[in-house]
């Protein structure tokens, strides 16, 4: 149960008498009901409100069924209208029977500076008036007293996106009128208006505003909607019973709706947690265990060394001009670059196992490489929208001649690894491992960057695994240029970014492991 499906049980209690016992010593609703309207026929004597042209008065019949009689109409039953019983002490009653007006407010525009301060929708929010920040308009003196805002007077919100919603005034700093989109009603001082507020708050108000609002583009509900709404009325020190209990237990009930909701919450991002967990104890080699069979990743390194001064030799790639080779020396971690030693370990996030090497991107991998190939071969072209974000690896394209996408847009191959490299589809983890493009070649949105692996010694998946890790992502961040909004990982991130390289065949072990896990957080 949410916290406002605790609220409006509770309030619904309150509304049927359940919430609190009766007691046989109260004045019945009933007698409170015959004050209120011999009151009002004073106040129309008096010129100060309006006579209603068709007064309602609900009364139980011989049969104990609820009949109502309006002007001068013959009574009816209304017992298909009302929607609970009530207590025998209690009586039905419609909002404008009780309310002594139902008035809408001034309409004027708001000003910094002017003749009174003109409370607006706007400057209602939860249960308060920001009175700091209410404007000011410009009313002729002679109507002010119409629309002045008086304690116990109830606003009630008649059109808008917070239609229905309301406000019990209860200190005013000083003189204020209300807008033209607010309603005030005003009651006699024999009610609690607390009351009248709490059921403003219940299921019962909202499903009978729900029936009178007109369904617009800008819905809207009027007073005669609001006049016509059935309200159940308890004794009078009975309404001060149930206002005390529901002051009492709804503190108790905000705290249980903020617990829930951050109890949602953490259930809600608990598998996206989780699963950065995974990546991290992943990387780290504690996910799965070492096996000391495998070829160590040190002999990896030099393989795949020796394999690109093949290719360079062959001229298919370009030497690196700043090759990096990171070794370990005295328990520490050097780097060697340019011809210069130096050490690294202040770089180094964590220990890895012994079988393992730091290696930076750059010298695995070319960055943004490109494509040459025919011009009428057929390729896969990827917009952003056509690479998935998230955990997994995902992509879609469409078909395209290459020559109608080799300029002006990033190539890539099957078994490359695509990285968006703007915000925010970096952080969302657009990235993914290329496959099954026609001819194998393709490209897309010029938002990308591109690891491609020459050697085609690296289990390729591994290495998206790492694009999708925390670490990376944060890092990458942090290495945010360009404007707000327009912000891009630049290529150096990429290249000079150190990843912990494990064996071949533990790279395997790893995807697969992770593959499993990250599957099991989708589904909780």
């Amino acid at each position: 149960m949410t916290g406002q499906q605790l609220k409006n049980s509770i309030l619904q209690m309150a509304v049927q008498g359940k919430l609190v016992p009766q007691d046989p010593n109260d004045e019945p609703a009933s007698v409170l009901l015959e004050r209120i309207r011999a009151e009002k026929e004073q106040l129309i004597k008096e010129g100060k409100i309006k006579k209603e042209k068709n007064p309602s008065i609900i009364f139980r019949g011989a049969d104990n069924l609820p009949y109502e009689k309006i002007g001068k109409n013959e009574p009816i039953c209304i017992a298909d209208d009302v929607p609970f019983e009530i207590p025998e002490s209690w009586e039905w009653v419609r909002w404008g029977t009780l309310s002594e007006s139902i008035q809408y407010g001034y309409n004027a525009p708001a000003q910094e500076n002017g003749r009174i301060k003109m409370v607006r929708i706007s400057d209602i929010q939860d249960n308060s008036v920001m009175w700091e920040t209410v404007p000011y308009c410009d009313i002729k003196e002679g109507e002010i007293d119409a629309y002045l805002l008086k304690p116990n007077d109830i606003l009630f919100a008649r059109t808008g996106g917070t239609v229905g919603k309301s406000y019990l005034v209860q200190e005013i700093p000083e003189e204020a009128i209300y807008a033209g989109y607010l309603i005030r009603t005003r009651y006699s001082n024999q009610l609690c208006p607390q009351y009248l507020k709490y059921f403003m708050e219940s299921e019962l108000y909202w499903s009978q505003l729900r029936e009178g609002t007109i369904a617009t583009a800008q819905p809207n509900c009027n007073g005669k909607t609001l006049g016509n709404m059935l309200v159940p009325i308890p004794p009078s020190h009975e309404q001060i019973r149930i206002v005390e209990k529901l002051n009492a237990v709804m503190a108790h009930v905000i705290e249980y709706g903020t617990i829930d909701s951050r109890s949602k919450h953490l259930n809600n991002i608990f598998p996206e947690r989780l699963k950065k967990s995974i990546l991290q104890e992943a990387v780290q080699g504690k996910l799965v265990p070492q096996d000391p069979n495998d070829e160590p990743a040190a002999v990896l390194l030099e393989r795949i060394r020796a394999e690109k001064q093949k290719l360079i030799a062959e001229g298919k790639i370009k030497k690196n001009k700043h090759e990096s080779i990171i070794f370990r020396r005295d328990n520490s971690h050097y780097e060697k670059l340019d011809g210069i030693e130096h050490c690294i370990d202040d770089e180094i996030p964590f220990e890895i196992p012994e079988t393992w090497e730091w290696i930076r991107l750059g010298s695995l991998f070319t960055i943004n490489p490109r494509n040459n190939i025919a011009d009428d071969t057929v390729v896969g072209f990827m917009p952003m929208p056509l690479l998935k974000d998230g955990f997994h690896s995902g992509h879609t394209y469409e078909t395209k001649l290459w020559k109608d996408v080799k300029s002006g847009f990033t190539h890539f191959a099957n078994n490359d690894v695509v990285i968006a490299k703007i915000t925010p589809c970096f952080q969302n983890r657009k990235s993914a491992v290329i496959h099954d493009l026609p001819s194998g070649y393709g490209a897309g949105t010029t938002e990308l960057h591109v690891l491609r692996d020459y050697t085609k010694m690296l289990y390729i998946p591994y290495f998206l695994m790492i694009c999708k890790t925390h670490d990376f992502i944060q890092n990458g961040m942090k290495n945010f240029s360009g404007t707000a909004g327009q912000q891009r990982v630049g290529k150096d991130f990429i290249f000079n970014y150190l990843v912990p390289l494990p064996p071949v065949n533990e790279q395997k072990r790893i995807v697969e492991k992770v593959n499993v896990l990250i599957k099991s957080c989708d589904i909780l």
